[in-house]
């Protein structure tokens, strides 16, 4: 997949990821972007764990189920993102 997929994905994902989960996420569109994209990261590697049962770095295709692990992935990656700030602060 090319990097301009990726951000469309990352745009996508982490948008709607902050929308669903509750409570004010910061960061503007930077940082929806970079949310979306560690989503896309994160859920397409745990999708692929679950299929193979190898643990593999892959990232999400741009496409409805790529969509949709990638926005579970990104609600992974707001809510340890909200866990680890809250805990520093």
């Amino acid at each position: 997949m090319n990097i301009i997929a990726w951000i469309v994905l990352g745009l996508i994902a982490g948008a709607i990821a902050k929308a669903i989960y509750p409570g004010h996420q910061g960061g503007g569109i930077l940082g929806t972007l970079v949310l979306g994209v560690i989503g896309a990261f994160v859920g397409g590697t745990l999708g692929t764990f679950l299929q193979t049962g190898t643990l593999q770095l892959t990232a999400a295709s741009l496409s409805i189920p790529g969509i949709i692990v990638a926005v579970l992935g990104a609600i992974i990656a707001v809510f340890l993102w909200n866990f680890f700030s809250r805990r520093a602060a």
